[in-house]
């Protein structure tokens, strides 16, 4: 998903934590009826593990006859994920999938050398009102794995394991947490699950990965004293388990995993270790030498 223009989020760091590198705040901005909070890369963190780009889209209601419209647009060198709470979306790519996802399953796309692909509100929804809320993030490929041959799997939400108890449910979406493992295939060691905490639940995150955050998507909880509102990013040093505590009833996603295996740059909708490779694909989507996305002659034509 080609969300743009979203504003950088602000930094702060906060004292009474010491495992708690940095506090990420998003700044909201309106794309056409919706809502997207871009929480990574920000002027902090690029990176948290392989996770390069995360954005929360809405919760936002869609008019009748309004929806979203992502035309064809390419990506190189990273999977992106989606994973909805609300709403419908129809992905439709150049590998000629066309995938409706709902809320609680996972579309993994690895574009690996290059892929392009879409993604539209369903026309038959998009007669009465619609919810929309979910969240995208992009997953830097690791080298030697960022030429290979573009994928697309979609993972039903009973295929996802899920741990219920003390008050906290957590699915995991993908890699392993809580010792339970996603079947969603990844190229790196990370982890991303969706939790949901009862007030007073308490929720470890022990140090099995060296890199973690915590998305606070709903709620309020408090880490060490300290209590955190909603639309936060944590970002956690290694080493020492954190807890939290929900305060109120409270939706969090937790991510992270093996730092990157080098930098990555970022540009438009490209991830690469190497800025000739995204020079090559600018010059490439410019010159229409990606391939189509069948039934969608749309594109997104280069930034200038």
């Amino acid at each position: 998903m080609s969300w743009q223009a979203a504003e950088e989020p602000e930094a702060r760091m906060p004292p009474s934590c010491k495992a708690l590198e940095a506090v990420i705040v998003p700044r909201p901005r309106d794309l056409g009826g919706f809502e997207v909070r871009r929480v990574l890369p920000s002027a902090e963190r690029q990176s948290v593990g392989p996770f390069v780009f995360f954005d929360q889209i809405g919760p936002a209601e869609l008019a009748p006859g309004a929806g979203i419209d992502v035309r064809p647009h390419p990506h190189i060198g990273l999977a992106t994920v989606t994973y909805l709470f609300a709403g419908t979306i129809i992905h439709r790519d150049s590998l000629g999938s066309v995938q409706s996802i709902e809320p609680g399953e996972v579309n993994w796309m690895t574009a690996g050398r290059g892929i392009v692909h879409s993604e539209r509100s369903d026309n038959e929804l998009r007669k009465r009102r619609q919810k929309l809320y979910g969240i995208q993030i992009w997953v830097a490929l690791p080298k030697q794995h960022e030429e290979t041959d573009p994928d697309f799997t979609h993972y039903a939400a009973e295929s996802l394991p899920q741990i219920e108890r003390d008050g906290k449910t957590v699915r995991v979406v993908a890699g392993s947490l809580f010792g339970e493992k996603s079947p969603v295939k990844t190229f790196s060691k990370l982890f991303y699950g969706d939790a949901t905490c009862q007030p007073g639940a308490l929720l470890s995150l022990d140090n099995e990965h060296q890199e973690r955050a915590i998305y606070l998507l709903e709620g309020n909880v408090e880490i060490a004293g300290q209590v955190f509102e909603p639309g936060r990013l944590l970002v956690f040093s290694s080493g020492d388990e954190v807890t939290v505590k929900a305060t109120s009833a409270a939706r969090l996603l937790l991510f992270g995993g093996e730092p990157l295996d080098g930098p990555r740059h970022l540009w438009w909708n490209f991830v690469s270790s190497s800025r000739e490779r995204i020079e090559q694909a600018k010059a490439d989507w410019k010159a229409g030498r990606f391939a189509p996305v069948p039934g969608d002659p749309e594109f997104i034509p280069l930034p200038e």
